[in-house]
């Protein structure tokens, strides 16, 4: 995948799928999530405040769900802008498929689950929202940052949430030294939810790769 393994390509954990109910304060989702990914057992709660306090999006065009796991982010908005289409991107296979299943329970036809390198080059993102995995350690983590900024529309943004004491002010930093203007949209129980925009100097994704 050309360095881009942000999570477990093909989780060795013995399949056991359950329902979850995600409630936010506009909607509903009856989700099946499964052992081998992420926070199965309910909605994160990093997810959940970037799924209720992040701002919708700020022009039009395709969402990008990065990371998607099951598919919370990408299905919230996926029924939010039923016109707009949403991709949720994940290197975990099993993910792949709980989101596809997802989607088509959901009656949800604007929805497209694919690889890293499965997205069409010509796919330009207005919005991209992701709980991204800080976790995996910075080289991934700006290698995961400058491949998908260098997708969104010049007006686009990126909203990640990032927990404050997993280092979210360095990251911002981080972003803004790499040229990427990022603010600091809201604080809540402890996480940042940020906003990146793409850069302005023409430089493209490979530019700052390998820093730490």
């Amino acid at each position: 995948m050309s360095g881009s393994h942000y999570f477990t390509s093909d989780p060795d954990a013995v399949s056991e799928r359950r329902e979850i109910t995600v409630t936010l304060p506009d909607i509903t989702l009856e989700l099946t999530t499964d052992a081998g990914v992420f926070s199965r057992g309910k909605l994160d709660p990093g997810t959940r405040v970037l799924l209720e306090h992040a701002p919708p999006p700020r022009v039009r065009g395709p969402i990008l769900d990065l990371g998607c796991g099951y598919g919370p982010i990408a299905l919230t908005w996926a029924s939010r802008r039923k016109r707009s289409a949403v991709w949720g991107v994940d290197v975990n296979s099993r993910a792949l498929e709980l989101l596809t299943h997802n989607a088509q329970s959901l009656k949800l036809g604007n929805v497209q689950a694919a690889l890293p390198d499965d997205v069409p080059q010509d796919v330009v993102f207005g919005s991209i929202y992701s709980n991204p995995p800080i976790r995996v350690g910075k080289a991934v983590m700006h290698e995961m940052m400058h491949r998908w900024l260098a997708r969104l529309a010049p007006e686009g943004s990126a909203f990640l949430v990032v927990q404050r004491n997993l280092g979210a002010d360095s990251f911002m930093q981080w972003l803004n030294d790499q040229g990427y203007p990022t603010t600091r949209v809201t604080s809540v129980n402890g996480f940042r939810i940020l906003e990146a925009r793409p850069r302005t100097d023409g430089a493209g994704p490979d530019s700052g790769r390998g820093t730490s």
